[in-house]
């Protein structure tokens, strides 16, 4: 994976040197490790339990297959409050901050160099490569999409084939309780990578704003990791979800 993250004087020389023969895509260039606060470099497209991963900073979302990770998972589930959905009168996407930025500073990557988009490309992509010159802009990879099973070669001039979901939808989050927050805490949950999970743009756009009890991933295996992720988000900002929706949780962990 070609990597610029840190702009180091040698990389950059290197690839001076390289651009006019063949460009910097695709060469493996000598990096300094990543500065504080920066995104991970792409992972192996090996996906992380959503238990071991509780700040969404780790790639993937891996089935709970074993009976003690799906008991743990009905525990947590259990803990998210209930309420009925509201109006969605008032709600509009900019107010959750434009998509996407880096100035969200209560989440993890916040001030980076790299906005939302492109930090949650490069933790569940692999063979990311950049922009020639960049170290943030991912102009493909390839994706191993949980929502569907399937793996994605993507390439930014087909940018809508992969699209960041909200796993909790911003309007829910509106409709839940957002609309009385601050505009700093609504730009937290739109740009928090504990919400965020790059996946085929056709299931995404089949979801809308649905909560479980309406919509589930099509890949079964991963529908109680689903659940858990929805339920960590809940529970981080304190959003109630419908006793519908909590109840279909709870069922795909076995409840």
């Amino acid at each position: 994976m070609t990597r610029l993250r840190g702009g180091t004087a040698t990389a950059a020389a290197i690839c001076g040197m390289v651009l006019a023969l063949a460009g910097c895509e695709g060469v493996d260039l000598p990096v300094d490790s990543a500065p504080s606060g920066s995104a991970p470099a792409a992972g192996s497209g090996r996906a992380t339990s959503p238990l071991d991963n509780p700040d969404g900073t780790k790639p993937g979302l891996a089935p709970l297959t074993s009976d003690a990770d799906r008991a743990e998972a009905r525990t947590l589930i259990e803990k998210v409050a209930t309420k009925g959905r509201g109006p969605k009168t008032g709600y509009d996407r900019d107010k959750f901050g434009y998509a996407w930025m880096d100035t969200a500073d209560g989440v993890p990557w916040a001030r980076n160099g790299c906005d939302t988009r492109n930090d949650l490309l490069q933790r569940d992509g692999e063979d990311v490569r950049f922009r020639s010159g960049s170290d943030c802009v991912v102009m493909s990879m390839t994706l191993h999409d949980p929502y569907t099973g399937r793996t994605i070669d993507w390439t930014k001039s087909k940018a809508t084939a992969v699209q960041i979901d909200h796993v909790m939808p911003l309007s829910y989050d509106w409709q839940m309780g957002a609309a009385r927050w601050t505009k700093a805490k609504r730009q937290d949950i739109a740009n928090d990578p504990l919400n965020l999970i790059p996946v085929d743009g056709p299931s995404n756009g089949s979801k809308g704003d649905s909560g479980p009890a309406s919509w589930l991933p099509p890949n079964k295996q991963i529908r109680c990791s689903y659940a858990v992720r929805f339920a960590q988000v809940s529970l981080k900002y304190e959003l109630p979800v419908t006793a519908a929706d909590k109840e279909t949780m709870l069922r795909q962990c076995g409840g």
